[in-house]
């Protein structure tokens, strides 16, 4: 695993998933449970997490709406994208979106892209 220089991408493939990261690598939940204990300092998990909200930083910044968001970030609903945004940031997605964002609030429609 030492190897591995793309981590990013590879939580994007896998879609931010513990399980399906550790299959990308071909070792099990639990070695790369330790891996990242000792390089990273943190879980996969919590990496994991943290890299999910960067990229939803991202987004919203570029213009994309709450929903096209948690849509792209894999989120099987918009209301759980905003708790867990929420619990991240200390604020609601919506004030996070870039000025001039019609659909910050979740309503908006899923025309943009990257």
């Amino acid at each position: 695993m030492d190897r591995i220089t793309n981590w990013r991408e590879l939580a994007r493939q896998a879609r931010w998933s513990l399980g399906r990261l550790a299959g990308a690598c071909r070792v099990s939940v639990r070695s790369l449970e330790r891996y990242f204990t000792s390089r990273m300092g943190k879980t996969p998990r919590a990496w994991l997490m943290e890299e999910r909200m960067a990229r939803a930083d991202e987004l919203l910044t570029k213009g994309f709406s709450v929903k096209e968001t948690a849509v792209a970030l894999g989120y099987k609903s918009v209301e759980h994208f905003a708790r867990v945004f929420k619990r991240h940031y200390g604020h609601c997605p919506s004030r996070h979106a870039a000025p001039g964002d019609a659909g910050a609030d979740g309503r908006g429609g899923l025309g943009a892209s990257e």
